[in-house]
Parts: structure tokens; C-alpha cells; sequence
């Protein structure tokens, strides 16, 4: 990565999301001062900034859907030196990726009165499948510690330090009891990136897979232990199929047990 000029212009973009993922800069607080000692929050319609040029870095949150948000992501890349997917959405498609095993056209109809008034894609995708992405923050929603961490690697002009383990990793440094030996609960914690500090299985939860595959997971073996455990095809199927239902490791395995 090349390193970005100090007071470098941020920038920061929604496709089809919650929001979460903008909100955790919001959510920086303190930490957001320091930040606007170098960087100049150049748009960010959730916080008020809207000026147009070009980014140093454009942070864009949300799935691609409608060919207007294809054209305008494709407008975006043009404008941005670096371009940061964050969050599960953008990375790996988010809950509305679901619609991909689907009929969209089905999907709208039961929902809006007059569907022939959308204008949607058939599918919805993650940012890098239709530009060139520097760098995926993964998390539903991120998390703010590790964004900092990204934009001051990009300041720096070095690659951000991150884990890459998984969950399991978090959840002994934190002493919590694994739910699947102790339990007996279905958890994607064994195939599913670390971040969010075992959140979940710490309140005695299973895993929900909210920042996508690890490095090298190994889906197919988890299934053979949550078979064991008593849970069937359809339940594996939608376990694969939440936040990040569009990584490619998760919707593969999900595929294996039925369509």
C-alpha cells in the first residue's frame, strides 16, 4: 500500500446496510479526535460532511444490489486511492445475500405492492466482486479498535495488523467454556475469523459466523461434529446462510447440504 499525505481526505459510503458499520466510526469518540488531527472527513453524509473530489481513502459499507449502487461503487473506485470494504455486508454480502439462493423477483413481490417500480440486480454481492478492493475489515458490525487500526496502517503506508485465527483462539484467551463440548450447541466459532472477542460463546451462545471464514477453515469437518451433535442438513444449511452467507467457504458448505 502506498502511504496516503498527512491530512489525508476520508471519505465514507452506504450501499445496502444497517448502518452499523458508519456508526462504529461515530462510536470512535475520543479516538475520533486524534484521528481528525490527520485526517480531513471529507464526506460522510451520516455525519453531516458531503464535499466531492477525490479520497485518499473511501470506507464503504453495504452489499451491491441495484445497478445504480453498481455504476456509482465503479464511480467511487475511480475517486479513491484506497478503498476499505467494511463490514459483513461489504465483504461478504450480508443478510441480504440470502436472496441469492432465491428468487429475488419473489422476494420483492411479497414484500412491496408494486414490485415493477424496483430496479434491482438479481443477486447481492460483496464490493470485490465488481472493483478493486485494498483492504476487507470484516465484522457485523466492525469493530472500532480495529479501524483505527486499519486507517492508521494507511497512514503509515503499511499492512494493518489483524487476526486472522479463529474464534476458538478468543474464547481460551478469555477462559470462556466451549459451548459445543460443554453445551452441546451448534457454533461456527472453529471456521470463523476472530475479532469480536468471542462475544458470543462468552454468554454461552454459539458462534454466528458474523466476520466470515477464517484463513483456512475447514467447513466440512465442523459439519461432521455438529452432525454428531444431532443437528440435520436443513439447520446446517442456515447456519452457513447469516450475516455472511456470500464468503465463499460458508456458501459452499452451505450448498453441500441442499440447496
Amino acid at each position: 500500500m502506498r502511504t496516503v499525505t498527512r491530512k489525508s481526505r476520508l471519505a465514507v459510503w452506504k450501499f445496502a446496510s444497517c448502518d452499523g458499520c458508519q456508526l462504529t466510526l461515530l462510536d470512535c469518540e475520543d479516538d475520533l479526535l486524534a484521528l481528525a488531527a490527520t485526517v480531513e472527513i471529507a464526506y460522510f453524509p451520516e455525519a453531516g460532511p458531503m464535499n466531492s473530489g477525490h479520497y485518499d481513502v473511501s470506507l464503504v459499507e453495504g452489499s451491491i444490489s441495484t445497478p445504480a449502487a453498481l455504476e456509482h461503487i465503479r464511480a467511487i473506485r475511480r475517486r479513491s486511492t484506497h478503498l476499505v470494504a467494511i463490514g459483513a455486508c461489504a465483504t461478504a454480502g450480508g443478510i441480504q445475500a440470502l436472496r441469492n439462493f432465491a428468487d429475488a423477483a419473489e422476494f420483492a413481490a411479497a414484500v412491496y405492492p408494486q414490485p415493477e417500480y424496483l430496479r434491482t440486480l438479481a443477486t447481492s454481492t460483496p464490493i470485490a466482486e465488481h472493483v478493486p478492493v485494498d483492504f476487507e475489515l470484516r465484522g457485523c458490525p466492525i469493530d472500532k479498535q480495529a479501524l483505527l487500526e486499519v486507517l492508521a496502517a494507511l497512514q503509515a503506508g503499511r499492512q494493518p495488523v489483524l487476526p486472522h485465527h479463529s474464534v476458538c483462539i478468543e474464547c481460551k484467551a478469555r477462559s470462556s467454556a466451549c459451548v459445543m463440548v460443554s453445551r452441546g450447541s451448534a457454533c461456527l466459532g472453529p471456521v470463523t475469523q476472530a475479532g469480536c472477542g468471542a462475544l458470543c460463546p462468552a454468554y454461552g451462545r454459539g458462534c454466528y459466523g458474523c466476520y466470515g471464514p477464517q484463513e483456512a477453515p475447514n467447513p466440512a469437518a465442523l459439519s461432521a461434529r455438529l452432525g454428531a451433535l444431532g443437528v440435520g442438513a436443513q439447520t446446517m444449511r442456515r447456519l452457513y446462510r447469516t450475516f455472511t452467507a456470500e464468503a465463499a467457504a460458508f456458501r459452499a458448505e452451505s450448498e453441500r447440504h441442499g440447496a
